[in-house]
């Protein structure tokens, strides 16, 4: 048996799998994210820890014996948190998200104290990343700064509560901003331009790897019978790539989660920095991958439903199934800022087209149109750096909208697959490697694609109204952003 886990921003995932690869059972526990300012985002890494027992206990519950058998774990995570550790490994503040904007500033800083780094990391210095984060405390918080000794992702510290180990995989250190990423290692020239070496870094590993064994007590408490090794595991998308089987070199997939991230696997780093596609180490040894990230995917559509006082999933629905054309109303999905292709923190949504006869479906649709606007902007980015996308598969919250997929594969000129019921997620493919990692199974042999139940083509009568409507969005940015900021 093999228990993967996945440590999101809004919940932490588990997911009990068998030798067959069927998932037994799985559960999740509910993490709230802390505002403490305007543009911030913290969460207290306590709270990781807390939901991961309960996650665990309740799958265990499910599932006793199956669980009494467990031989491996494996671990995912949201990418680039800041999780400051003192020497006895202590907590020194709340941890600074992947969706936290604060260090702008110090981003420009970094590429002038490190002039190397793009080349380095194959990535601009973004707020997102973990470096700049680092330089924001060392100016604001400079007590904090000084007792730093480790700096861990949130999934490795809930590895450290796991197993006392320090330690990380290639794919979620690529997120950094610290990783010599086409060596696959620490850069000390980046971590110098922050004031940390080596020293401060937690040891790495291939997400197939084994970084060490559960403790006795926490397998006690997990209702686990023996000492099971605990696999790297991977930053979420990277882990959801290997749940999908998205690990050959051109395969490719959107996620529509909290966030939206348009993946393709590589067999060379290839970054492109100048249109902020991110080049990142993959789980797998030997492979590395790009994404186009936009910071507000199902997000966007949960924000609206906010401010209407409606049901997401009820809210999605009401724009007409059938495909004719676009909203009359044009969204910028910014509402967090942006990476991909602007790197603009204070980047903000708004609508344009707005009129007396707007209703629910028309701004339900235009959410979902401006997200796959956003994603047609990665595609582009992705295209520059010499990446062929032919096709995608589909994984995250948002992809059980068929009307969302219509949209995206018609904007962006692909076919998309729908994978047949199940759960290829992050948690999925955490499992999996779990199980390459106690099995020492070759990792493409484990890792393959699952059966597609559906696919979506681009609406051939709607292409040409999206291709004009996308272009007048690639104008607003540039004009709102002359007024707003």
């Amino acid at each position: 048996m093999y228990l993967g886990l996945d440590v999101g921003t809004s919940s932490v995932k588990a997911v009990l799998m068998d030798e067959k690869q069927r998932i037994l059972a799985d559960a999740s526990a509910p993490l709230n994210v802390l505002r403490p300012q305007m543009g911030w985002s913290e969460q207290n890494p306590e709270s990781w820890w807390k939901a991961t027992n309960l996650a665990v206990a309740a799958v265990q519950k499910k599932r006793p014996k199956a669980m009494a058998a467990v031989k491996s774990i494996g671990l995912s995570g949201q990418m680039h948190g800041a999780v400051l550790l003192d020497k006895d490994r202590k907590v020194l503040r709340p941890a600074i998200l992947w969706n936290d904007g604060r260090s702008a500033a110090e981003c420009a800083e970094l590429e002038k104290a490190c002039p190397k780094l793009r080349a380095i990391t194959g990535n601009i210095a973004m707020p997102g990343f973990t470096a700049p984060k680092l330089l924001w405390v060392k100016k604001h918080e400079p007590r904090v700064f000084g007792a730093t000794d480790m700096v861990l992702l949130p999934k490795d510290y809930v590895r450290l509560r796991m197993s006392g180990d320090c330690a990380s995989d290639m794919s979620d250190s690529a997120g950094t901003l610290w990783l010599d990423t086409a060596k696959r290692r620490w850069s000390p020239e980046v971590l110098a331009a922050t004031g940390l070496g080596e020293r401060n870094m937690p040891k790495l590993f291939e997400g197939t790897e084994v970084t060490g064994k559960l403790s006795r007590a926490i397998a006690k408490r997990w209702g686990i019978a023996g000492e099971p090794v605990i696999a790297g595991g991977g930053g979420d998308n990277a882990a959801a790539a290997c749940g999908i089987g998205a690990v050959a070199p051109g395969d490719a997939f959107v996620s529509l989660g909290t966030s939206g991230v348009l993946f393709v696997s590589n067999a060379k780093f290839s970054p492109n920095t100048k249109s902020a596609v991110h080049a990142f180490c993959h789980a797998v040894p030997d492979t590395w991958h790009q994404m186009g990230v936009i910071l507000s995917a199902a997000a966007g559509l949960e924000w609206l439903a906010g401010v209407l006082e409606e049901d997401s999933a009820k809210l999605a629905k009401r724009p007409s199934a059938k495909l004719t054309g676009p909203s009359p109303v044009t969204f910028l999905p910014y509402l967090s800022g942006e990476r991909t292709p602007h790197n603009d923190a204070a980047a903000r949504g708004t609508f344009v087209g707005l009129s007396h006869e707007t209703d629910r479906a028309a701004l339900a649709q235009a959410v979902m149109e401006g997200v796959a606007f956003a994603f047609k902007d990665s595609f582009n980015a992705l295209a520059a750096a010499g990446t062929d996308v032919t096709r995608l598969m589909a994984v995250g919250g948002g992809s059980r909208s068929d009307l969302w997929l219509k949209i995206i594969a018609t904007v962006l000129g692909v076919p998309i697959n729908v994978p047949v019921k199940g759960d290829f997620g992050a948690a999925f493919g955490a499992a999996r490697l779990a199980m390459i990692a106690e099995t020492k199974a070759p990792w493409n042999a484990i890792l393959q694609k699952p059966q597609f139940a559906q696919t979506f083509k681009p609406e051939a009568k709607a292409v040409a109204a999206y291709a004009r409507r996308y272009e007048s969005y690639k104008k607003l940015y540039p004009a709102i952003k002359e007024v707003t900021q």
